[in-house]
């Protein structure tokens, strides 16, 4: 992701200093229709580093696509997981996006 400029994060600070009634939405068309809104699509979870020992043909078969063997390696192991918790992907998706909505309302 690139790093914001100066007058963006003038503006920013701006817009944040605002109260909800006080900005101007005249020009932003409200949404009725949000059957194809992607749930979580900008969310990334705080990833952390880790060494694992994993088997030489695990790790083939993971780099056999191309680039990007990390993240299905988290992509199966985050799927594994919600399999173990009763849960499936999306409807964890939906659930931390859930989850960060209701923290963004209770800090206002």
């Amino acid at each position: 992701m690139r790093k914001l400029t100066k007058a963006q994060k003038r503006d920013l600070r701006a817009i944040a200093g605002k109260k909800d009634q006080d900005i101007d939405f005249s020009d932003a068309p409200v949404v009725l229709d949000w059957s194809k809104a992607e749930i979580g699509k900008f969310y990334r979870p705080k990833k952390q580093p880790v060494t694992m020992r994993l088997d030489s043909d695990v790790v083939e078969w993971l780099k056999k696509e191309g680039p990007g063997y990390q993240t299905k390696a988290n992509w199966l192991l985050r799927s594994a997981m919600l399999q173990t918790q009763g849960k499936n992907l999306e409807r964890s998706r939906v659930s931390r996006r859930r989850r960060l909505l209701a923290s963004k309302k209770k800090a206002s």
